[in-house]
Order: structure tokens, then sequence, then C-alpha cells
């Protein structure tokens, strides 16, 4: 039997990279569907409406959930089995017409953005397709492919644009044996640095801490709030940043730590809603480990332990399972404390 399920405004139905085992129709509320375009990169809002079922593809196609589905208010969802949806769907010819309909519309979509990709992909010169390739698969720490990758760049363009900085990620690949890659250098590459840890010379008056903007300065100075414990000034400071939104850096990071401050406020409900709301504004965020982490947390200290459980297991799939990093511990430790209970 298809089984009713309520959710509170901000909670996550699924992940992007879950395993689909269920399809959902939303009976009353709202869901939002973050994903990224294929065209792009940019992130995609798909709102679902009372009465549209949602998760049918993956579930069908038995492969992992393409977006993260999030409720924005409280929502009342009917999960049914892959068993369960075919049955009613064959009872009932009017769920197949929209389901047609739907899958219509977005292969169209899919083939509109293939075939810019394609056009896009003629323009490229040889050499700079081949490094892109090779860039690629670095990024996505699949670094068989980028070793193979880039050692077919050196070969066929030993004197080529890139090949300095290729000689460089074959170096990095062959001395990786499945390890975690650092962060590509980009608008959120800082945040590997534990907020509440600078690098020594950001408060030193010294280097580039010379040339630090006034984001950058209020976000160190409200990272030394926390430290002093002042957690609803340290709050207050970060949501300036936000609000001002004048460096997407310093936002972003900001962001993460409003969430940390309503947890060491005891703001339980008040953190969850925000975490979700840094899922999906940054779905690669950094933080996102640590933010989930918080998440869990905060359903623990609310009593509701089987989310809890939910965000802790997340954040295991997120990692191998032989990943010694501090969020992984965290996790698991704090999983095996609920099971044990």
């Amino acid at each position: 039997m298809p089984k009713p399920l309520q959710y509170r405004s901000g909670s996550v139905i699924y992940f992007q990279g879950d395993a689909a085992d269920k399809i959902f129709i939303l009976q009353s509320g709202a869901v939002n569907l973050a994903y990224q375009d294929i065209e792009t990169g940019t992130d995609v809002h798909d709102l679902v409406q009372p009465g549209e079922f949602f998760g049918v593809k993956s579930a069908l196609g038995r492969y992992p959930r393409e977006e993260n589905a999030i409720t924005l208010q409280d929502a009342a969802i009917m999960a049914f089995t892959v068993p369960e949806f075919e049955a009613l769907a064959q009872a009932n010819t009017r769920i197949i017409m929209k389901m047609l309909k739907v899958f219509s519309n977005q292969l169209r979509r899919i083939h509109h953005q293939v075939s810019n990709l394609m056009e896009k992909t003629e323009e490229v010169q040889p050499e700079m397709g081949l490094y892109n390739v090779g860039e690629y698969y670095l990024k996505n720490k699949r670094f068989t492919q980028a070793k193979y990758v880039f050692s077919r760049y050196l070969t066929y363009y030993p004197s080529g644009r890139h090949a300095a900085q290729a000689a460089k990620n074959l170096e990095f690949t062959e001395s990786q044996g499945g390890g975690r890659m650092p962060q590509p250098k980009s608008v959120l590459a800082d945040l590997e640095i534990p907020p509440s840890q600078p690098t020594a010379d950001a408060f030193s008056g010294q280097g580039p801490s010379e040339q630090l903007g006034s984001a950058a300065k209020a976000y160190y100075d409200a990272v030394s709030m926390i430290s002093q414990e002042k957690y609803q000034q340290a709050y207050l400071s970060f949501k300036k940043i936000v609000d001002a939104n004048e460096d997407p850096e310093y936002v972003a990071k900001s962001f993460y730590e409003i969430g940390r401050c309503l947890f060491l406020l005891n703001k339980y409900d008040d953190c969850i809603k925000y975490f979700t709301g840094m899922i999906t504004k940054y779905p690669r965020h950094p933080e996102l480990g640590n933010g989930l982490y918080f998440m869990g947390q905060s359903y623990e200290k609310l009593g509701r332990k089987d989310q809890a459980a939910t965000f802790y297991k997340k954040i295991l799939t997120m990692t191998s399972s032989d990943d010694d990093n501090a969020i992984n511990i965290k996790a698991k430790r704090a999983l095996k404390a609920l099971i044990g209970e």
C-alpha cells in the first residue's frame, strides 16, 4: 500500500545521488527540486505543485536521484514503490498521459542543451578540448582517467599552451591512490580552512591581509567572536555580510557560519532551516558535510532521531568507507551512538 508521509517546511525528502526506490505524489504543500543545468552549470529549481508526482525517472530507470528534493512548506506526500506506481498508472490512463507529457518536455529540453553543447565543442580547438577533458576528470576525482588524458596531452602537445599545468596535474594524479583532491581554486576555495582557525597572516597586518576588503575583515572579526563564545554578536555580523552581498566569497562563508551560530545558540529549528537553504543555494558548498552534521545534531536535540540518522548516513555516503576526515569520524560516532541507544 502507498505510504502517507508528512514533512515540515525545509525538510529534505532525498538528496542528489541517493538510491531511488520510491515515487512521490505531492498532496499538499510545495516541494523544490534543485539540480544543475547541464549546459550552463547554473543551479535550477523546479517547483512541484499539489497533484504532481516527482522522483519518477530515477525510480523507474533504477539510477540515483538527479536532484535534491526539499519542502518549501509543510507537505503531505504519498510514497509509492515502483510496483505500486506501475499498478496505479495502468489503472489510470490520465497518469500515463501526464507522465508522457512531462517526459516529452524534459527530453526536448535535454536535446536542445546537448545540441548546444555539441556545437560549442566543435568550436574548441583539439588541444584545448583534450585539456578540458583532463580538467573535468581531475575536478571529479577520477584520477585514473585524468592521468591518461594529461599524459596524452603531453604526448601530442609537449609545447602546448597548457603543457606546464598538464605536467603538474599528471604528477598530482600519479601521487593519488584514491585519496581526496584539494578543492580547485574558486570563489569558495578558502572554505577548506576551518572557520575558527584562519590563516596566521589574516590578523598580522602583513602580506595578503593588508589587501583584505571590508567583507573579509568583518568575517574574521565575526570568527573571532565565535572563539570568544559571543555567538549572538557573531550571528549578527555574519548576517550583515550576507545582507550586504558585496563579496560572493565571504557571503558563501558567512552563510555556513550563520547556521553554525544558530546551532550554538540552541536554535535548532532555525539551524535546520538555514542549512537547508545552504543546500539549495550552494549544493556543492565545501562545508556541505559539516552543514549536514549540524542538521543531524539539531534533529537529535529535537528528539527526531530517525531524521538525525538519515543525515549522518548521508555524510558517510559522501566519503569512502576508509576516509578518516574529521566529519566522517564525527558522523560515524554520532550514528553509532544513536543505534546503540
